[in-house]
């Protein structure tokens, strides 16, 4: 092989880009990093009232009588499980817009099972 008759390909090879779930085409690829960005903060929120609803139940358990600490943790849980219901209706209602309104993907969310043998 002669240097001169050599692309820079040859010499260097090609780059591919990583693969990713996220579409070449910019405008499904923005409404993708979108929904990422709200499925990720609705996992955190979702994460945070669960920290927040064990800690109102612990602070239940420790109040030792304390009318005052015994309200206040119910305050907590009853926070808790309303925020609970909160996420539900915004995942709800971001499925729905996601998929039947935009159709920005097939389905709202795809959980896969791990499975045992082949």
């Amino acid at each position: 092989m002669k240097l001169s008759a050599a692309t820079s390909s040859d010499i260097f090879g090609t780059v591919e880009p990583p693969i990713s779930s996220i579409p070449q085409d910019t405008t499904t690829a923005v409404g993708s990093l979108i929904s990422l960005g709200i499925k990720v903060f609705i996992f955190i929120a979702a994460i945070a009232l669960l920290i927040y609803l064990l800690l109102g139940a612990f602070e239940w358990i420790t109040s030792g009588g304390d009318k005052d600490k015994l309200t206040k943790a119910q305050l907590k849980i009853t926070n808790a499980v309303v925020g609970i219901f909160v996420i539900i209706i915004v995942l709800s209602a971001f499925c729905v817009i996601t998929v039947n309104i935009l159709g920005i993907s097939p389905s709202c969310f795809v959980f896969t099972l791990p499975q045992l043998g082949p």
